[in-house]
């Protein structure tokens, strides 16, 4: 199994936070560091900048949010941090959720499977320099009629780049089955991995492909403290983050896959904590077992079992959020990643 580093937003992570985890990792020989995007800063510009400051490793969108640009513009994007990292970039997709799709970028979310099958096929046709031309958009005025399919000017040095998608949803999980390169989840439980990984594995089989064909690279905070309750209590605020504030009340998927495992009541708690203004409290509120079934929080001998949970689970990439003391979980999980 592979190890990389989740290197997040600002402000979870600062601008040199990343840029000296991405050179940790590149000199750890770690498989991959990984930026994403919410509301705030974007994934391309600080994947451009660690591109130029990196050599080996390679370098993930996790995710560039699709409501935020066109597929021609994604793929644009693709293509020039592929070419100036020579090769290293994956392109990590996901829609987001309805408040950040519709709040935030006025993209009704509407038809979530069909957008993202639609908009990875555009994605996938221009980076192999095929002539596109989108659909005008309704509501934009008298087209002037001159519009023409365009062929991608740059090459990609890649061919093709891996694209992965977000998703925890039944059927979205099963749709990066059938159309993925990788599948970047949170809240992967390797204790109970058919929860989310049956229905990729069901998409894998509808689209005739091997089970090899897709990455399976969750997203998972990890922390390492001689105190076990001192490392759990360092991951608390991602995953009230995500459950409290990564999504509405009436559709948070990540309270639906906590209410899956059987945690509902612990994380409608964190919901309505967090909704209220409460952070602290909606962070206590997530209890040993959610905390131990979304996330790595461990002691340093109790690693290795770990993560040999998830490598037993299927996992080919586990994508590290490092908590508490960053430089040093990323040097023991690069060190636990190496073969004996």
């Amino acid at each position: 199994m592979r190890t990389g580093i989740f290197l997040a937003y600002w402000p979870w992570f600062t601008p040199q936070e990343q840029t000296e985890l991405a050179q940790l990792a590149d000199g750890l020989g770690m498989d991959s560091i990984w930026v994403a995007e919410a509301w705030g800063q974007d994934a391309v510009s600080v994947l451009g900048y660690l591109a130029a400051r990196t050599e080996h490793v390679a370098l993930g969108s996790g995710l560039m949010q699709i409501p935020a640009r066109k597929p021609t513009a994604t793929a644009m994007a693709a293509c020039t941090l592929d070419v100036l990292s020579g090769g290293r970039f994956r392109l990590g997709l996901g829609l987001s959720g309805p408040q950040v799709s519709e709040g935030w970028y006025g993209v009704p979310f509407a038809k979530p499977l069909t957008r993202t099958r639609e908009y990875v096929d555009v994605v996938r046709r221009t980076l192999a320099r095929e002539p596109v031309q989108l659909p005008l958009e309704q509501g934009a005025g008298e087209p002037m009629g001159l519009g023409k399919p365009l062929k991608l000017l740059a090459r990609p040095v890649q061919d093709p780049i891996p694209i992965y998608l977000g998703a925890i949803g039944p059927r979205a999980v099963r749709q990066a089955g059938e159309i993925a390169d990788g599948w970047l989840p949170f809240l992967l439980n390797p204790r109970e991995p058919g929860v989310l990984m049956d229905g990729l594995l069901e998409g894998l089989a509808a689209a005739g492909r091997p089970r090899g064909a897709v990455d399976v690279a969750p997203v998972v905070p990890v922390a390492i403290h001689e105190d076990l309750a001192e490392a759990r209590h360092q991951v608390r605020p991602w995953l009230a983050f995500y459950l409290g504030a990564m999504g509405a009340k009436q559709k948070n998927f990540y309270v639906e896959l906590a209410e899956r495992y059987g945690h509902g009541d612990s994380a409608r708690e964190v919901q309505e904590r967090f909704a209220a203004g409460d952070r602290a409290g909606s962070a206590m509120a997530l209890t040993d077992e959610l905390i131990d079934a979304g996330t790595i929080a461990t002691t340093p001998a109790g690693l290795d079992a770990r993560l040999a949970e998830y490598e037993a689970a299927g996992v080919d990439t586990l994508v590290a959020i490092p908590c508490g003391d960053r430089p040093a979980v990323t040097r023991a999980l690069a060190a636990a990643a190496v073969p004996a």
